[in-house]
This record gives structure tokens, C-alpha cells and sequence, in this order.
């Protein structure tokens, strides 16, 4: 017999069921284990004799990380009546816990995630603990969904409309405190006393017999009037729409799911709810978006190499050389993750500058609720700077943050090397030269790695693992699982002009600037960029990058694959008539007022139609298809090449790296949404265009054999 739910119990009539998945790290709700719940709620409905029910987890720092992955996944393919099934078969299971004759209290120490969080809901009260890694939320809408085991509606019902709808339509879970607050839970305490605590809770609700009167009032409806519905929800919706721009269909379906449920007695509410998630189940949307989740779980598994051997090494202290936005971005993520850290620059005002950023990171925090000053202390007391390299030679790794030039960071490896310990990791920031080159100024090639961080630091996640010629294992490895300490997501990739992300990125950015020679508007440009789902157009994140990076790392990716490229001469005008650096001219001019619209820079438009050699109009998806079509076959080509070792790694750097719109899955999961042959059809038309978009073998490989770049998903789930 399964011990899934270990039932005993406590002094005082009081039943304490722990919750302990067998042979494994987290308790997550499958068939099996909401099967065995059942049986064992049935059986407490019979015990009239206890006093009341305290609900743990066995796993300590770990409550209910929601649903079983295999689970999760059948989503994507299953009927809407398959789904109202399943999801009925859940709300009958969680009624009957809001029905046990005596007070229930469920003991929350960890995550407590989508369905743990709807079962904490079935039950009376909830204690959390106070620890840092509690959090209560209900996340379904990021990855497609809704909460279909009465989020939707038990929610509303117990901490008010607003705060509801918020915490659903943005799946941001809540810390202890936060919970509190809202009455989500009755209070937070000391892990080591929540079932203390519990007790203490359940002999109240005894006591007063608050807990029948609160069952009655969480089944009724929340009785708003007309007009108080209209304005919430239309405030809602607004803001829904402002934040998803009408790509990402699941926080508009759970605000449905609420607006038609919660003035309904709780029973009709929970109809709805399962009515409304009938509207998502088997969508592409819903596919790609559990597609990334499951990709980015298997990145937070991946040990970035494949000999299971291996082992990285333990990264206790780090050095940064150079405190611009980068290298003071790295330096403030390995310091705010309790790693002694070290920052070097060539005066005490660049040291200045670059304290000042790392605060300024935390600070940003803080005003938001997601810091503390003690996080900002802590922060400060694990950062240490100096101009003098000298103070690298205790750290166990180094990563160089300096100007992108070759012969500078040559130079600044052989400085590094006359200081650091023999068994340290050197590693380069950089976003286009090649690191097997770079390793050739270094006296240990093998113990050197690119560690390519994107901007702003703070806020990107992806981390390009780059491993030269000569890069070994351990030191990919040790690389990787820093990385991964540091709250980032590492993608391991193949020395070449461009890496990943800024390779695939380079014909896109390419072609916008032939369609300004071709006629194209900037605005036109921009605004086909972003209803594909880009979070900007490629002028505007031209003018982001800034002039001079963009054009040196064209002429570096450009040089590398002469073929496909073609050079800007209104890029090269641009920076020659204004320099670079902050002087340096914008394709948009700042807006007037907050909230604006940006207007094109009559500089910039002067230069761009004195080189432009006219054109046929072009509609939008024609304009569409010019910048994503390359875009596709470079990441076709970075397979071709093992470059990086699957598919999922390609839409997981575009997707981390610039904002490739997650609702499509991916650059080539929207290759398989097109199809093959229909992509090949679209090339065809562009063909005079020459070789950037001739068709790659494998995209004709997959058109011949009715093939796609990721298995298809089986049609046939039970």
C-alpha cells in the first residue's frame, strides 16, 4: 500500500494527514495521487468523532507544486469534454474535503503552487510558514491555462474580487506575508511551529464555530451589483489587453470564468469555470506555451554536458574586470546570490560608477516589494572593489567585462594570468568574438569559457555557455551550474561568429535595414515586428543596442557569413555623422510625453532616403515574412551545424535572449505551426533575393518527408 497520504492522530481528536510522494523531490497531484486523496476523504467523512484536520507536506520547503507534468501535458491535446471530465472529478474530490464534519487547516511551508493551492482552498484555514521560499499562487496563466480545480472561484470568495483577479491573470504567487495580508492565509509563523499552530487554530474555529458559518458564506456568491461588476471587470480587461496585447487568450478566459461565476452560488461557479477552460485545452497556444515550460524544466535539469561523470567544480568567490552595465550587472547577480565577488576597473570613479549600478539593481527592488534593505546590505557586504588585479588571485572564476575588442581583452587575459591561482576558470563576456581565438592568449585553454550575460542583467535570464576548441567538460559544467546558483538559465553552445542568439538575430536585424533601402517606413518595420509578437521592432531595438554595437557586431557576424549578409551603408553614415556613444544618432527621437509615441528622427530619415534605391509597396505579412524567414534558416543552419544540441535550445535562447513571442513556442515550433513545405512555398517567392533565403537541407528534407522539427504531439490522449 502506497504511504502517498500517512494519516495519524495528535492528542485531542486531531488528524494530521502528510502529504509525501514517494521517490520523489515534490509532491505534485496526478490520477494516482488524487485517487488515493479521495479514498482517504471519504473515510474521514465518516469520522465524526474528530475535533479536526491539520493537511502538512512530507517533503520539508516543499508544500504542492501543482499538477503532474504527464498530466500538464495531455492539455494540449485532449477535448474540451475530456478536459470538463477530469476537471469535475477534481471539484468533487475538493468539495468533499469543504465538507468534512470538522474544521480543516492546511500547514504551508514551501511552494504551494496551482492545484496544491486550489486544494488548500477546499479547506478552512491555512497557516503559512514565514520562510523566504514560501509562495502561494496560482500560475495556470502562464502556461495557458486557468485554474480549473476552483481557483477561479474559491479565491474571489475569500480574499475580494480585485485582489482575485490580479493574482490569477498575472499567475504571480504571493509570499508568506503578502498572503496574510490578503487573508489568503490566517497567519505566517516559524516553520518549526506550524503544527502547533494549527492546533491552536483548529481548537478556535471549534471554539467559536466560525468555521460553519465561513463554509456558508464561501458558497454563496459575492453579490456585487450591476454597476460594481461593469467597473471591475472592465478595468480588468483593460489591463489584460494593455499587458498580453491579445496574444496570450488564458487571463481573458479565467476574467470570464470569474465575471460569469462568482455572483453565482459556488456550485454554478465551478461550472462555469470548467465551461471556460474547455475554451483553451488542445489550442497551439496552449501547446507551445507547457512546450517552453517543459523545455525550460529540462534546462533547469541540464548539466551541460553529457558525460554523467562529470562533475563541476564549487565557485566560491568570483572577479569582474570592467564596471560598465555589464560588468557591474554580473558582478551584482553573483553578490546578491551569496557569492564573494570582486570588481575591478582603472580608477576609483569607474569603481564609483559600478557600486552605484549594483545598488541601483537593488534599490529597483526594494521599491518593488521584492527586496529588502538587509537583502541590499547583504548585497553590498559580498562586494569588493579595486583597481588592482591583484585581488582576483583568491577567486575562483573571472569573468572579463570590458569594451568588445579583441586585442584589449588579449591583453587584459595576460594581466589576469599573472595573478590568478592555476585551477581558475577565465571567462569572457563577450557577444561575438570567438572564444576559441580569445583562448589563445590564456595559459590554461581548457579552464577558459565564454559566460555571455545579456542587458540588462538584472532582469535577462539567459546565460550563452560558450565552449571553444579546447574547453573541457568540468569547466562547461562548473560554468553552468554557477549559472544556475546565480537564478539564470544556461544554454551550452558551440564556439562560431555570433553564438546562438546573436547569430540567429543578425538576419533580422539585417533585413529591416534592406527594407529602408527598399522604401519600407521604420514605423512599418516596427509595427509588423510586433504584431508577430516581438516586444519591439528591430529599428527600435537598433536604437536600444545603440549605433556602435550594432554595427561592429554586423561587420563580425556579417564577415563570418559573407553569403547571407548585406552591409548598411545608413547604419555606417549614421555613426559616422554623429560617433558613438551616447552622441550617437537614433532612428527615433525620445517622446515628447510619457506615453507617446516616439517620431522618427529627421536626421535619420534624411540619411535613409538618400539611400534608398525604391521599391514596390509591401503589405505586412510580406514585411513579416522579410524579417522572420531569415531569421528561420540561420536557426536552421545552427542545428545543421550542432551548434547547440536540440531544437529546444534554439527557442529557448530567442525566447530568453530577445523576447521571441513564447505564444508562438519558439522560432522553429512556429516553423512547424507554418509546416515545412508551406515554409519552402513562401521562400521560393523571394528566391531573387539570393542566398539569405534559399532554403536550408533540412527544411527541404522536412518538406520532402512531411517532417517537423519537434515530434508531433499524439492525438489519441485518454
Amino acid at each position: 500500500m502506497s504511504e502517498t497520504f500517512r494519516l495519524e492522530e495528535l492528542d485531542g481528536k486531531i488528524a494530521l494527514v502528510t502529504f509525501d510522494l514517494p521517490d520523489k523531490k515534490v509532491n505534485t497531484l496526478g490520477q494516482s495521487s488524487l485517487r488515493e486523496l479521495a479514498g482517504l476523504v471519504a473515510k474521514l467523512a465518516q469520522r465524526t468523532d474528530l475535533r479536526g484536520l491539520l493537511f502538512q507536506s512530507g517533503k520539508p520547503g516543499q508544500f504542492v507544486a501543482g499538477a503532474d507534468l504527464n498530466d500538464l501535458a495531455m492539455l494540449a491535446v485532449i477535448t474540451p469534454e475530456q478536459a470538463t471530465g477530469a476537471l469535475a472529478a477534481g471539484h468533487q474530490i475538493y468539495n468533499q474535503i469543504s465538507n468534512l464534519p470538522f474544521p480543516t487547516v492546511a500547514l504551508i511551508d514551501g511552494n504551494c503552487l496551482g492545484g496544491g493551492t486550489e486544494l488548500v482552498l477546499s479547506m478552512d484555514d491555512r497557516i503559512a510558514s514565514d520562510a523566504s521560499h514560501t509562495a502561494i499562487g496560482l500560475p495556470e496563466t502562464k502556461v495557458g491555462l486557468i485554474p480549473g480545480w476552483g481557483g477561479t472561484q474559491r479565491l474571489p470568495r475569500l480574499i475580494g474580487l480585485n485582489p482575485a483577479i490580479e493574482m490569477i491573470t498575472s499567475g504571480e504567487p504571493a509570499n508568506a506575508q503578502k498572503a496574510a495580508a490578503l487573508g489568503l492565509v490566517f497567519d505566517a509563523v516559524p516553520a518549526d511551529r506550524l503544527v502547533e499552530e494549527g492546533r491552536r487554530r483548529i481548537e478556535s474555529l471549534q471554539k467559536t464555530g466560525e468555521w460553519k458559518d465561513r463554509r456558508e458564506q464561501l458558497r454563496k456568491g459575492l453579490g456585487l451589483d450591476q454597476d460594481q461588476m461593469m467597473f471591475a471587470f472592465a478595468v480588468a480587461e483593460g489591463f489584460v489587453k494593455q499587458k498580453t496585447k491579445g496574444q496570450y487568450p488564458a487571463p481573458l478566459v479565467a476574467l470570464k470564468a470569474i465575471r460569469e461565476g462568482c455572483n453565482l452560488p459556488l456550485d454554478e461557479g465551478l461550472k462555469a469555470e470548467q465551461k471556460a477552460v474547455g475554451e483553451l485545452v488542445g489550442s497551439p497556444i496552449l501547446g507551445n506555451l507547457i512546450a517552453i515550460f517543459f523545455m525550460k524544466n529540462r534546462l533547469t535539469r541540464d548539466p551541460g554536458v553529457s558525460d554523467p561523470s562529470i562533475q563541476p567544480r564549487q565557485i566560491h568567490s568570483i572577479g569582474v574586470l570592467g564596471t560598465g552595465l555589464m560588468g557591474a550587472g554580473i558582478a551584482t547577480a553573483h553578490a546578491r546570490s551569496g557569492i564573494r565577488t570582486a570588481m575591478v576597473d582603472i580608477d576609483d570613479d569607474r569603481l564609483k560608477d559600478g557600486l552605484q549600478r549594483a545598488s541601483d539593481v537593488v534599490m529597483s527592488r526594494i521599491r518593488i516589494g521584492r527586496a529588502t534593505p538587509e537583502d541590499m546590505a547583504k548585497m553590498l557586504a559580498m562586494l569588493n572593489t579595486s583597481t588592482n588585479p591583484s585581488v582576483f588571485a583568491d577567486a575562483d572564476l573571472i569573468v572579463e567585462a570590458i569594451t568588445e575588442n579583441e586585442d584589449a581583452k588579449k591583453e587584459a587575459f595576460r594581466k589576469i594570468a599573472q595573478v590568478m591561482k592555476p585551477e581558475a576558470i577565465l571567462a569572457s563576456n563577450t557577444s561575438t568574438i570567438s572564444i576559441t581565438r580569445l583562448a589563445e592568449s590564456t595559459p590554461h585553454p581548457d579552464r577558459f569559457v565564454g559566460m555571455h550575460f545579456f542587458n540588462p542583467v538584472d532582469r535577462m535570464e539567459l546565460v550563452e555557455v560558450i565552449r571553444g576548441e579546447k574547453t573541457s567538460d568540468e569547466t562547461v559544467a562548473t560554468v553552468v551550474a554557477l549559472a544556475k546558483k546565480i537564478r539564470k538559465t544556461p544554454i551550452v553552445v558551440r564556439d562560431c561568429a555570433g553564438f546562438l542568439v546573436n547569430r540567429v538575430l543578425f538576419p533580422y536585424m539585417n533585413e529591416a535595414q534592406v527594407l529602408l533601402r527598399e522604401g519600407v517606413s521604420m514605423e512599418a518595420i516596427d509595427r509588423a515586428s510586433t504584431r508577430f509578437g516581438m516586444p519591439m521592432g528591430p529599428i527600435t531595438l537598433t536604437d536600444l543596442v545603440g549605433l556602435a554595437t550594432t554595427v561592429y557586431a554586423g561587420k563580425v557576424v556579417g564577415a563570418a557569413y559573407p553569403d547571407r549578409s548585406v552591409e548598411s551603408p545608413i547604419l555606417l553614415e549614421m555613426l559616422q555623422t554623429s560617433g558613438g556613444g551616447k552622441s550617437a544618432m537614433r532612428f527615433y527621437n525620445a517622446p515628447k510625453a510619457k506615453g507617446s509615441r516616439p517620431e522618427p528622427n529627421p536626421a535619420a530619415l534624411e540619411i535613409i532616403q538618400k539611400h534608398q534605391a525604391g521599391g514596390q509597396p509591401m503589405d505586412e505579412p510580406e514585411i513579416t515574412d522579410r524579417l522572420f524567414l531569415p531569421m528561420l534558416l540561420e536557426a536552421t543552419r545552427v542545428l545543421e551545424e550542432g551548434i547547440v544540441r536540440e531544437p529546444g535550445d534554439v527557442d529557448m535562447g530567442l525566447i530568453l535572449g530577445i523576447g521571441f513571442p513564447p505564444f508562438r513556442g519558439g522560432i522553429l515550433r512556429w516553423a512547424d505551426t507554418v509546416g515545412a513545405q508551406n515554409l519552402v512555398d513562401k521562400l521560393s517567392k523571394y528566391a531573387h533575393l539570393g542566398k539569405r533565403f534559399e532554403p536550408t537541407e533540412s527544411l527541404r528534407k522536412l518538406a520532402r518527408d512531411g517532417g517537423s522539427f519537434y515530434p508531433r504531439p499524439k492525438q489519441d490522449a485518454s
